[in-house]
């Protein structure tokens, strides 16, 4: 599947968990709803997948960690906030 296809399946299932469980819940509990959601349609999904950073000839462990990655090519942040502000806009 491409990252096209994806994304579709991606913003597709967001919108149906959204829809299931409604806001106030913490984010683990939507990361887990995702998963679900993907892994029944068939796509490949890792959770909080470690991301090092690379630095020159140096590849530092930095603790950074994926939410989801699916399919291996879409990486998905899962936030939940009360209201959207400035910062996360950025």
């Amino acid at each position: 599947m491409d990252e096209y296809s994806i994304t579709g399946c991606v913003v597709d299932s967001a919108i149906r968990v959204h829809t299931a469980l409604g806001c106030g819940l913490m984010e683990n509990v939507y990361e887990t709803c995702l998963a679900y959601e993907w892994t029944k349609r068939g796509l490949k999904v890792q959770r909080q997948v470690v991301m090092p950073v690379h630095y020159e000839e140096t590849i530092l462990d930095m603790g950074y960690r994926l939410d989801l990655l699916v399919g291996d090519k879409v990486v998905v942040e899962v936030k939940a906030v009360e209201k959207i502000l400035a910062i996360h806009r950025a």
